[in-house]
């Protein structure tokens, strides 16, 4: 069977080199009973290839079970899995099969296989290595013949060596390793996904067909899809259900497609902070990157000058709105005895001047709340005091605005 077949067998849409290579490597692996570790983002189809593992198999009339590790609480999944004894437990009134005893066999598929307890872990290693494992509360050697296919979405690799994961078990699950791309990475393949979701759920709801326009095409390639095929199709079903033009524009998907714009200043955030503690801090980070930028670039061009022996020529094509703070400020940058003569070329008169001045040390306020103030106050001279804007200037919501300039006693 070809992958094309493979693709038309179990509903897989796309031909991205990526996805082609990943089911693939599924048909290859398949008929053997080689343990497989399957990662790739939530949402991007990891239970369809166990599913293309297991049907393709040698085992394809057995059973297949398939087990969300992440969901069963640590205190029963010993005896989801392996079973238990009646009276082993408070609340276990008869004995009870696990999944490996009744998929003996079969497939067992270990969704969100890195959430499994240690304990848990010793005992998967035990039956992977020898088939062997024990009931909880009995001490009878059980025998199994189960494949296991694992999956998980977070970097196994790193819960190892953060002493959450056994090595050993990770090795035995990942003899042959699978990665399913997430969406972001076959941006080819979106738009026939939607198109074939759209068109299901316009069936199904007996609504008509949808219509994107090419700027929302546009905006359906180039959105990062966090949660994969599993949000493309959910996104398709509400707009199917929704949206009264069926021809959707940029406009009208930006409804259902999550906002992704927001600050790229770095950020600390804890636990149970509020909005307003992180927008303040907002504008502190942009307070402190300003200064910076404008001290590096003043002191930037009083070395030009002072090495050019006063001469600001060459300096004012480049940096004219410079020139003048320049002349201002030059009292506090420089930190040493200096004797300059210097002449503005801003100003109409062409006379000269000497400049000399002992090293003074000027005291700076460092008041955040002086900081906070003045970068307010220019957001608003900006925008012509329009504060929506003088908020998205700033980087915080305009109700936040509002606050601080009542706060601050700003008119």
């Amino acid at each position: 069977m070809d992958i094309q077949d493979i693709k038309n067998r179990f509903g897989i849409i796309g031909g991205s080199p990526l996805l082609n290579r990943a089911i693939d490597i599924a048909r290859q692996v398949a008929p053997t009973d080689m343990s497989v570790l399957i990662t790739g983002e939530s949402g991007s189809g990891k239970e369809v290839f166990s599913h293309i593992i297991h049907q393709m198999s040698t085992r394809k009339h057995g059973a297949f079970i398939a087990v969300n590790c992440g969901a069963i609480p640590e205190g029963t999944i010993g005896s989801e899995l392996f079973g238990h004894e009646k009276g082993s437990f408070t609340g276990a009134h008869e004995a009870r099969k696990g999944y490996f005893e009744v998929a003996n066999g079969g497939t067992i598929f270990l969704d969100e296989v890195a959430e499994l307890p240690l304990g848990t872990q010793a005992r998967l290693l035990r039956i992977l290595e020898s088939g062997e494992y024990l009931r909880v509360g009995s001490s009878k050697v059980q025998k199994t013949d189960v494949r296991i296919i694992a999956a998980t979405n977070v970097d196994v690799y790193n819960r190892v060596k953060s002493g959450k994961f056994r090595e050993d078990l990770y090795y035995r699950l990942n003899t042959v390793p699978l990665r399913i791309p997430a969406l972001h990475e076959r941006k080819e393949d979106i738009y026939l996904l939607f198109r074939k979701f759209s068109a299901d759920f316009s069936d199904k709801y007996r609504s008509p067909g949808i219509q994107l326009e090419p700027d929302a095409i546009q905006m359906l390639s180039n959105y990062s899809w966090p949660g994969n095929v599993r949000q493309l199709k959910n996104i398709a079903e509400q707009i199917c259900v929704l949206e009264k033009d069926r021809n959707v524009t940029a406009a009208a998907l930006l409804n259902y497609i999550p906002n992704e714009s927001g600050s790229n200043l770095p950020m600390a955030i804890s636990n149970g902070g509020s909005k307003d503690d992180f927008s303040e801090r907002d504008i502190l980070y942009k307070v402190l990157f300003d200064m910076k930028k404008d001290m590096m670039e003043l002191k930037k061009l009083v070395a030009e000058i002072i090495q050019s022996g006063g001469n600001t020529s060459h300096v004012i094509a480049d940096n004219p709105h410079y020139i003048n703070q320049l002349y201002q400020d030059v009292d506090q940058t420089m930190n040493h005895e200096a004797t300059l003569t210097i002449k503005n070329p801003l100003q109409n008169s062409p006379s000269e001047y000497n400049y000399t001045q002992d090293a003074e040390e000027v005291e700076e306020s460092l008041s955040l709340i002086d900081k906070e103030s003045d970068l307010i106050k220019k957001a608003l001279k900006k925008h012509k005091g329009k504060r929506k804007f003088a908020a998205q200037e700033l980087g915080i919501s305009e109700r936040t605005l509002y606050r601080k300039i009542k706060e601050l006693n700003l008119n």
